[in-house]
């Protein structure tokens, strides 16, 4: 079965999740967490992208990154994978491939779900029974964007910027927001979008996205959106 062509739209967030081989872990030591941030670091901005959340789980990364250029989070990716493979195959004396195949990644409409992505990106370590609070893990971007703690790797969405008309009133808000529950069925849409390379967003923000990419957008019959979206229009969470 032939590839599905990448989402080349720039500008418009990504979801983007990268498994490691056969689920084992991508990462061993500190060391390793810390060489992968400097070189998502250094790749997001050679190839202009804008990397709003993160984390790094032993053997997956989530990322909600918006590039700036034409396909500017593949050659990211891409860029990456020799860098950090590479290091982790020479530091830890093995060989061959470190990632499940290629990486996958949704289209997300930001003005509906860019910051419940954000909440369902840093809420991984919780959900996975590491912690019991987001802020209690150490390789994810909530201390910078629920508590303010310096990164050259987050530049803040405009969305999350309207949170708060100061520093102090967007950190609260955006704490405030993990308060509130991401149901069953919104953690769902957010899992198929981005494992089944779709988009994550309203009917009309889908409709939209088929006609300027010429691609599916939605499970089941390209272009034909399904029977709740055709009522309702949008999700509701």
């Amino acid at each position: 079965m032939p590839r599905k062509p990448r989402f080349n739209l720039p500008g418009i967030p990504q979801h983007v999740i990268q498994r490691g081989n056969n689920r084992e872990a991508c990462f061993a030591s500190t060391r390793d967490y810390h060489q992968y941030l400097d070189d998502l670091s250094e790749s997001a901005e050679k190839f202009d992208c804008r990397l709003h959340a993160y984390v790094l789980m032993s053997n997956h990364v989530h990322l909600l990154v918006t590039p700036m250029s034409d396909n500017g989070v593949s050659k990211m990716m891409q860029a990456i994978g020799r860098r950090y493979v590479y290091y982790f195959n020479k530091t830890h004396d093995r060989s061959g491939t470190l990632w499940e195949g290629r990486y996958r990644s949704s289209l997300i409409d930001s003005d509906q779900y860019l910051l419940t992505c954000m909440r369902y990106i840093e809420m991984n370590p919780v959900r996975a029974r590491l912690v019991e609070y987001p802020g209690l893990y150490a390789w994810s971007s909530y201390a910078t964007n629920a508590r303010g703690a310096l990164s050259d790797l987050i530049e803040p969405h405009p969305l999350y910027q309207e949170l708060g008309s100061s520093e102090k009133s967007r950190l609260s808000a955006y704490r405030a927001l993990f308060s509130l529950p991401i149901t069953d069925d919104l953690l769902n849409d957010i899992r198929d979008s981005v494992n089944q390379e779709l988009v994550l967003g309203r009917a009309h923000y889908k409709d939209k996205i088929e006609q300027i990419s010429k691609r599916q957008t939605r499970k089941g019959i390209p272009g034909r959106p399904r029977v709740e979206e055709e009522l309702a229009g949008y999700y509701v969470w």
